[in-house]
């Protein structure tokens, strides 16, 4: 086997919550066109069936299906329906994320949990589930994707001159960087039967901002420039292949070197 050999994931199964937003696109192209044959579930059926048929249409093999991460049962059926249809699961992405609307500190404690319920309850959860059975395959590779902004406070000064409104509420900075020290735990847990946790945190992505927003982002990376929908493809190969069969309980940034600054 050459080295290019082990980044290919021709015979392997995979999984990925979300896939029709902007990082979710690309995780879901990048593990098809390695050749893995890819299920990608949540609650926007209609939205992934597109993505899917999209994939399709290139010649891969990615099937939409229904999850909603807020509830025990969906999770479980979804688990057990990949095992009924693929008889197995090599590559878990933990994707979805729900965007929590609340704005400052002031909340109830439900307001609060709604958005750690399935940024962090379902994602123990899930990952128990196909870590079970990966640790029964002896082989697996769990890829949580997280943010830069689970490893940074906010940079104020990227919105001056704009009509952008940071959002101070603390919840995606608390479930974005508690899921890097998760992935280090899980990693300890699963690492005994070969099974590799990872997480990668991606920096922002280009989306038609305002000109000084993105000049002041950009110049704030070593790069110069924001995430395209490319970016996050080779990484989230390396991770899910045998070409990183000895990495496990990292966090990897693809921002651009924003975070290295």
């Amino acid at each position: 086997m050459t080295v290019l050999d082990t980044f290919s994931l021709a015979g392997k199964v995979a999984l990925v919550t979300g896939g029709a937003g902007l990082y979710g696109r690309q995780i879901v192209a990048a593990l098809a066109e390695a050749g893995a044959k890819t299920f990608i579930a949540a609650r926007g059926l209609d939205k992934l069936e597109a993505v899917a048929a999209d994939e399709r249409s290139h010649g891969h093999d990615v099937t939409a299906l229904s999850l909603d991460l807020s509830s025990d049962e969906s999770i479980e059926a979804l688990h057990k329906t990949i095992f009924e249809r693929a008889g197995r699961c090599d590559v878990l992405v933990n994707n979805a994320v729900t965007r929590s609307a609340l704005d400052g500190w002031e909340h109830d404690l439900d307001d609060f949990d709604r958005s750690l319920r399935v940024n962090a309850s379902a994602l123990f959860k899930i990952t128990h589930l196909f870590g079970q059975t990966m640790r029964a395959q002896k082989s697996g590779s769990v890829i949580n994707i997280g943010s830069m902004m689970g490893m940074v406070g906010l940079e104020m000064a990227n919105y001056a001159g704009t009509n952008m409104m940071p959002n101070p509420s603390p919840i995606y900075h608390y479930e974005k960087g508690g899921m890097v020290n998760f992935t280090r735990w899980a990693a300890s847990i699963l690492g005994a039967d070969n099974v590799r946790v990872n997480c990668l945190s991606p920096g922002g992505y280009f989306s038609n901002q305002p000109a000084p927003f993105v000049k002041a982002y950009s110049e704030r990376t070593q790069l110069g420039r924001m995430a395209n929908d490319t970016d996050l493809k080779g990484v989230i190969v390396f991770l899910a292949s045998d070409a990183s069969a000895y990495i496990t309980g990292t966090n990897i940034p693809v921002d651009g070197g924003y975070t290295a600054k």
